[in-house]
């Protein structure tokens, strides 16, 4: 076990923090929460943390109390004298709210970065933000990975032919493309129309999926109305098959009812949030060995550049 570095977990997220400890070659540090009757609680370290490098793993999913808890275990740590303290964040929470998109409501993800910095946070590790800008909002380093470095290597086992890359809206062209790109397929595009927050009124098809197995890529599934929609749209298209890879399964409301009902072949989501309940349609992939090889990598201050894909 390394002396000089330890890795805690908060409450929501020490089923990934275990493995990624166990990945990297160590024990997951002992940490206790103490609850108050009214709900209050208080976070703290069971053993030394003294001139070490403290990486902190918490997602936040439902993210307030989540949230909050990791800022409590990072002001722990700072007044426990750690060396760095390190917020690993597989899910960051508020990343939708990256822009004023309508009058006088809060950009929560830019006040998220700037709570994290006033709590004392060192650096940040996160992975598939929904907008690239949210790593601009932080004054310290964001080392922000991509689950394509798992999720690639799964496509590549089915043995799919004639497979094309579907991005469920224009905003996630990019991520779309970088697939494509990468397996040298084509790639289309759904437009969506909304009526209202989480529930989509209308898509269109932007490109040809006749006989195509289609994988649909994002970064997020909250209610599953929008990857539902795209998925019965493309098979009324022709398409031979759909499936979609998504890095963070929020899957909220009625999210699971539609994904039994729809017309995927596979969901494919990995573990920064966990499961509410077992689908025979979803397959997680865990991200915890990558997050084990980035830390090591920073830990060690070396380049974390070949862990990109």
């Amino acid at each position: 076990m390394d002396s000089g570095m330890k890795i805690f977990s908060g409450r929501s997220t020490e089923y990934l923090a275990k493995k990624i400890a166990e990945s990297y070659g160590t024990e997951l540090g002992k940490s206790v929460v103490f609850n108050f009757s009214d709900g209050e609680y208080q976070p703290g370290y069971e053993e030394t943390v003294r001139g070490k490098f403290v990486f902190i793993v918490q997602s936040t999913f439902q993210p307030t109390d989540n949230l909050f808890e990791l800022l409590l275990m990072i002001d722990a740590a700072r007044r426990a004298s750690a060396y760095k303290v390190v917020a690993v964040i597989p899910y960051f929470g508020f990343a939708r709210q990256d822009r004023k998109d309508r009058p006088r409501v809060a950009i929560g993800a830019k006040l998220i970065a700037d709570i994290l910095t006033a709590a004392g946070v060192d650096r940040v590790i996160t992975m598939d933000l929904h907008a690239d800008q949210i790593q601009g909002f932080f004054n310290i380093p964001v080392d922000h990975l991509y689950a394509s470095a798992v999720f690639i290597p799964y496509i590549k086992s089915l043995e799919l032919d004639n497979i094309s890359i579907a991005s469920p809206d224009t905003g996630g062209t990019k991520r779309a493309n970088a697939y494509a790109t990468f397996l040298k397929t084509e790639m289309v595009i759904g437009y969506k129309l909304r009526e209202r927050a989480n529930e989509v009124s209308e898509m269109k098809i932007i490109g040809n999926v006749e006989g195509k197995n289609v994988i649909l890529v994002d970064d997020i599934i909250d209610t599953a109305g929008t990857i539902v929609k795209a998925a019965d749209v493309l098979t009324e298209k022709g398409a031979k098959s759909v499936r979609a890879i998504i890095t963070h399964p929020v899957l909220s409301g009625p999210a699971y009812e539609r994904i039994e009902n729809s017309q995927l072949s596979e969901l494919i989501v990995s573990d920064t949030i966990p499961l509410k309940k077992e689908s025979s349609k979803i397959k997680v992939l865990t991200v915890s060995n990558l997050f084990a090889e980035v830390i090591q990598k920073i830990y060690n201050y070396q380049s974390i550049s070949s862990s990109f894909l």
